[in-house]
């Protein structure tokens, strides 16, 4: 049986961004579908002899890649903790954003609901007409009107069948979900609960709102747009170069 996520939240990219002292140019960002393990464990480096260091794992294109990372402040895990911390969160809500198929979803006749989700309606009289082929619908199919689900390409591009009977539950369960996949979509569920609280910007002291988003070719990523007359270099240099 297919969990289907009804939202677009695969669309958002989740990623670590690690940079190397200068020059500017070795950035490197590295998502986290892209990872297969983070690890710490005991380095001999050139520059600081045994130490700690951040060893990710990597797949791309059925390449594999090793990443090694130190920290600048030597008996400070924090920053490897943060990393390691970040990616088990993004890996144990993969059910929130995923299709997932063939998987023990039913206890005791009853679907296993994740944390935070919640159960709207159940329909009888319903057929699955799923074939191996991102939006919700009606179309017709060699079983008569049917509802669809398409998946998006990063959950595997599904085309996902189901006759509904009688056809006016049909239309009234596609108005539904059509209408729940706004809602939710507006507002996702990412599967990892957190709190907000206010603190002093003090890298910004008479900011008064936020500015709008504008991408950066030297980072690769979407950043906040900055004021005049500061540079993405600048904003890396504890001190800034003559």
């Amino acid at each position: 049986m297919p969990r289907v996520n009804l939202c677009k939240c695969l669309e958002y990219k989740f990623s670590v961004l690690f940079k190397h002292g200068l020059p500017y140019s070795s950035v490197c960002t590295v998502g986290f579908t892209c990872v297969v393990n983070v690890s710490t464990r005991s380095a001999n480096s050139k520059l600081r002899g045994q130490t700690e260091a951040l060893y990710l794992l990597t797949r791309c294109n059925n390449t594999r890649f090793e990443f090694i990372f130190t920290n600048l402040v030597s008996g400070s895990p924090r920053l490897f903790t943060t990393v390691i911390s970040v990616f088990r969160a993004y890996e144990s809500s993969k059910l929130y954003r995923d299709l997932k198929l063939r998987g023990a979803l039913i206890l005791n006749k009853q679907l296993r609901l994740l944390p935070l989700e919640q159960v709207y309606d159940k329909i009888n009289g319903v057929w699955n007409l799923s074939s191996d082929q991102k939006s919700v619908k009606i179309r017709d199919s060699k079983f008569g009107l049917a509802l669809v689900l398409e998946t998006s390409h990063q959950s595997g591009g599904y085309v996902l069948g189901f006759r509904i009977d009688p056809a006016e539950r049909l239309q009234e369960a596609a108005k539904e979900i059509q209408s729940l996949q706004k809602v939710y979509s507006a507002s996702p569920i990412f599967g990892v609960e957190f709190e907000t609280e206010e603190k002093a910007y003090f890298a910004d002291g008479d900011k008064s709102s936020d500015r709008e988003p504008v991408y950066s070719e030297e980072l690769g990523l979407a950043v906040e747009k900055l004021k005049d007359g500061f540079t993405i270099q600048g904003l890396w240099e504890v001190v800034p170069s003559q």
